[in-house]
């Protein structure tokens, strides 16, 4: 890939850095800006998925628990290993979800549409169940790792991993998240994906294999949601619980936001995760208990006013500038 298409993740690290210096210079500011980022990094995550084939995975946060129970996994059992017990989880956590999704794409990608997301509805509900019932990793008593951390790393060091290792990580996760889309956008992956969601009839008429495409992405889309499961919760809250880890509002926070920032493009659910995230956090502080009143419709109103996302209007209205190149 030509250096030159990178130029369309310069504003994302713009911002990128932005935040870092805003929470690291101005007191009180870092966990509201990790904040803003988790909604971020799981936009960007959904969008290689939801973005580029338009199909809507409500099973979607079912990766992300498994991930979580990954790294909890992990350092439940290698956490007389010391620090390299987070390697070992952030591996596990990719392997479980990548397997789900695999045994999950097997079976739902054969369907299309509204079909495909009932399918998946049920993936999220079955494995928390599953959980709960077989009493399977502690079952709805689920797994605290407070005490296994201290233990292994000391008090300093277990505080120090859940306070800012964990954040940060969780920058580098949504760099490395909006890095896959753009490699994706400029293969032969990319063009496939872009044509399945125009038109999956005429894409399949015209000999592309558009079943190996949309498992391809629904299987790095899934990756990356186990790697914010480990990072955004295990790691961040030292504690799993599966009431919590397999909610369905995550996945329903994550189509918000990609459709809110531009499905398919690449800056989109970086706005979309910015307007979210900051929305919410700010409502709850100043209106706490009627926040989610508010943001609805302050929501419905942005995408009445912006149907193709506020990235879409903005590459749209851009278009044939030299500021072209650096929004996609």
């Amino acid at each position: 890939m030509q250096i030159g298409k990178l130029k369309a993740l310069t504003p994302m690290v713009i911002v990128y850095v932005i935040l870092l210096v805003i929470g690291l210079t101005v007191p009180g500011m870092w966990q509201p800006v990790v904040y803003f980022m988790f909604y971020v990094a799981l936009g960007q995550a959904f969008n290689i998925f939801l973005g580029l084939t338009g199909y809507v995975d409500f099973g979607y946060v079912a990766f992300l628990g498994l991930g979580a129970y990954g790294m909890a996994i992990a350092l439940q059992s290698f956490a007389h290993l010391g620090l390299i017990a987070i390697p070992i989880g952030i591996v596990l956590a990719v392997i479980m979800s990548v397997l789900l999704s695999m045994a999950v794409g097997a079976v739902a990608l054969r369907l299309r549409g509204a079909y495909f997301a009932i399918a998946t509805i049920g993936v999220n509900e079955g494995f928390r169940f599953l959980l709960v019932g077989t009493k399977l990793w502690g079952g709805s008593e689920g797994i605290v790792l407070s005490g296994f951390m201290r233990k292994a790393f000391g008090r300093e060091i277990a505080n120090y991993l859940s306070t800012f290792v964990s954040d940060l990580l969780l920058f580098l996760v949504a760099f490395l998240a909006a890095l896959t889309t753009v490699v994706i956008l400029n293969r032969k992956m990319g063009y496939a994906l872009l044509a399945l969601r125009e038109d999956e009839d005429a894409a399949r008429v015209m000999g592309i294999n558009v079943t190996k495409y949309k498992i391809m992405a629904f299987i790095t889309s899934a990756a990356f949601a186990g790697l914010i499961g480990a990072i955004a919760w295990t790691l961040k809250l030292t504690y799993v619980f599966p009431e919590d880890v397999f909610n369905i509002h995550y996945t329903v926070e994550a189509i918000v936001i990609v459709m809110l920032g531009g499905a398919g493009t690449l800056i989109g659910p970086m706005i979309g995760g910015l307007i979210y995230g900051i929305l919410k956090y700010y409502l709850s502080v100043i209106f706490p208990g009627v926040q989610l009143l508010i943001l609805a419709p302050l929501l419905i109103i942005t995408i009445v006013a912006f149907p193709e996302g506020v990235a879409g209007y903005l590459i749209k209205r851009t278009r044939n500038s030299r500021l072209a190149e650096y929004l996609r």
